[in-house]
């Protein structure tokens, strides 16, 4: 019998990454959209008391955190798709992309480019703390590209840190970044993220736009 899943996200969110993972389990799950453009809703907080999302209900065992609902997710994966990667290294490797870019390239980054409040109060000073976020930014898409070797991000095969990576290139093209010259190998892997039928199908439920790569 397959576990009873729920799962809250806000569209295009970081919550996007493990929406798409759960597409790719094909288990059944209860979706929850809510909107936390202008802070968190009430009911949100009931959930998770930090007041973000993700959340994932796992028989009503509430997982927080993006690299925990991802571990949690590849835990229930019955089909072995490997989705932090096949070997002990590429597993490591994964959690080494997943710690950077939640700690690194989502909460400092954009963190201070999307909520520059968030890192000091006096609203004067939001200027000077989104040119620096936007910096940063910019400098940690310098390291992905970098750190690429093929269209998947570990391994050689689809990994949650492709999904990962794939929303924070949205959220970049949403900016309106000129990304696909600038880094090739990050839009290559872009592109297989987007022909996948897990993301098509997690797009069309967030009713959201893919921003793939024209290549």
């Amino acid at each position: 019998m397959p576990p009873s899943i729920k799962f809250w996200y806000a569209p295009g969110a970081c919550s996007l990454a493990p929406h798409i993972i759960l597409n790719e389990l094909n288990l059944p799950y209860q979706p929850h959209p809510l909107a936390v453009l202008q802070g968190a809703p009430p009911e949100l907080f009931k959930i998770n008391p930090k007041g973000r999302v993700p959340v994932l209900s796992v028989d009503d065992d509430i997982i927080t955190e993006v690299p925990a609902i991802f571990t949690a997710l590849a835990q229930l994966d019955d089909a072995d798709r490997h989705l932090l990667g096949r070997t002990p290294l590429d597993i490591v490797r994964s959690y080494e992309w997943m710690n950077w870019i939640s700690g690194t390239l989502h909460g400092q980054a954009f963190g201070g480019l999307l909520r520059p409040g968030r890192y000091i109060e006096d609203e004067e000073l939001f200027p000077a703390v989104r040119d620096k976020a936007l910096k940063t930014v910019v400098e940690c898409y310098d390291t992905v590209e970098g750190r690429l070797k093929g269209v998947n991000a570990v391994g050689d095969g689809f990994t949650v840190v492709d999904a990962y990576l794939y929303v924070f290139w949205r959220w970049a093209c949403m900016k309106g970044l000129d990304m696909a010259v600038k880094y090739p190998k990050y839009a290559a892997l872009v592109a297989e993220v987007v022909k996948r039928d897990a993301v098509r199908k997690t797009l069309e439920i967030e009713e959201i736009e893919a921003y793939g790569p024209k290549l």
